[in-house]
């Protein structure tokens, strides 16, 4: 595993972030500037490249791929796996990934501003492609395996280890780079804002992305990248590696509903499937990381179907975007390794601001502080724009 996130730079930070509670989230001055409603914000700063890679591979890189850089790097150093390793084998690479905002905005105010397109370069039209993360790292780790990109808004990253669990299962690749990268810039959120999407509980924030809480007012965007190594059993044997988890199921649902408002049934249908592919009860899963974004409609919705899955049964369950804001493309490959540092490390992370929840949630096993908790199983929630729903459930390795 690999993280560059608003709340860590790499795994240690992260599962300290996670421990204590603590929020990545800031008020970013340039974009109340620009005109925007709210100003809040995950944030990270951009990692510095220069001596690390060079300028031929940098060029073709936009932010978000600086981001999945370091997170594969601290992936690949975690599995035990070398250059050396990459070019004797066939490894792929799956990224989630749904935009490239300044790369397209910088290219199209060049040209209206040059009339010439010669004066946009040669590395905007890498850097603006949807493909972009996987399409630069696919080179710059010389990968012979699978390589394209998922889109499927905020559970891009989940869809990408879903599929690469499925590539794997049918025996069509041994090992993929999975993962999800979101940019951070007000390019990439201006749109969002102009929905009215975005908490403007701007005078704290750290308190503002509040799932579960009857007065969440709106998610907080965010993001940064999340790499997570998969392969199969018997090459994680061979290769002598470490174990952090095993991917058991896979359930997808589209809500064939509205576009932006998410529906219950959807959620339920994905959930329902990932228990019926791990050969499980619903009942052996001892914690969720639930999708919920601070949104009133979004995390409602979730918990009634939460509730119609699990029925008296109440796996403890928080959203981890309480600390991280919304990650995006990225959330559903961060929130596994968020979920995994638990159970490898035996606690849940709190859902933190959740000071009064509203009658679904109530319902629900929230955890509001860190909670010492024995994880074997663990499902994970991601669902996006357009309807697309993505559970996950892993397992700790027996």
């Amino acid at each position: 595993m690999g993280i560059y996130s608003v709340i860590g730079k790499n795994l240690m930070e992260v599962q300290d972030s996670l421990y204590q509670g603590r929020s990545g989230i800031i008020f970013d001055p340039v974009r109340k500037a620009m005109g925007f409603r709210s100003a809040l914000t995950g944030m990270v700063e951009r990692p510095i490249l220069k001596g690390i890679l060079d300028r031929r591979m940098r060029i073709g890189l936009p932010v978000q791929g600086e981001y999945a850089y370091i997170s594969t790097m601290e992936a690949l150093k975690h599995a035990g796996i070398d250059q050396s390793y990459l070019d004797r084998n066939e490894v792929g690479i799956l990224f989630g990934n749904d935009s490239s905002a300044v790369p397209v905005v910088e290219s199209v105010d060049i040209l209206r501003s040059k009339k010439d397109t010669m004066m946009i370069g040669s590395g905007y039209i890498f850097q603006s492609m949807n493909s972009t993360v996987s399409m630069n790292l696919s080179v710059i780790f010389r990968l012979k395996g699978v390589n394209f990109t998922i889109s499927g808004a905020c559970a891009s990253g989940s869809h990408a280890i879903g599929i690469g669990y499925l590539l794997i299962k049918q025996g069509l690749q041994e090992m993929i780079i999975c993962g999800g990268a979101q940019e951070i810039n007000p390019e990439s959120t201006a749109s969002f804002d102009a929905l009215n999407a975005f908490s403007t509980r701007e005078s704290e924030p750290s308190k503002a992305s509040r799932p579960f809480d009857r007065d969440r007012d709106g998610l907080v965007p965010s993001g940064g990248a999340a790499t997570v190594i998969i392969e199969s059993y018997e090459s994680a044997m061979k290769r002598g590696a470490t174990i952090y988890g095993e991917v058991i199921g896979y359930g997808f649902s589209s809500n064939g509903d509205h576009i932006s408002m998410p529906n219950v049934e959807g959620p339920v249908r994905a959930m329902q499937k990932a228990i019926r592919d791990a050969g499980i009860q619903s009942s052996e899963i001892d914690y969720i990381n639930a999708h919920a974004t601070s949104t009133p409609s979004g995390d409602s919705n979730e918990a009634k179907s939460i509730n119609m899955v699990f029925g008296d049964f109440k796996p403890l369950i928080s959203s981890t975007k309480s600390m991280t804001g919304h990650e995006m493309w990225m959330g559903g490959a961060s929130e596994v390794i968020y979920s995994t540092l638990m159970m490898n490390n035996s606690f849940v992370a709190p859902n933190i601001n959740l000071e009064n929840p509203d009658a679904d949630s109530e319902k629900l096993n929230i955890a509001t502080k860190t909670t010492p908790h024995d994880i074997k199983t663990f499902l994970s929630n991601s669902f996006g724009f357009g309807g697309t729903n993505s559970s996950l459930i892993i397992r700790e390795v027996r």
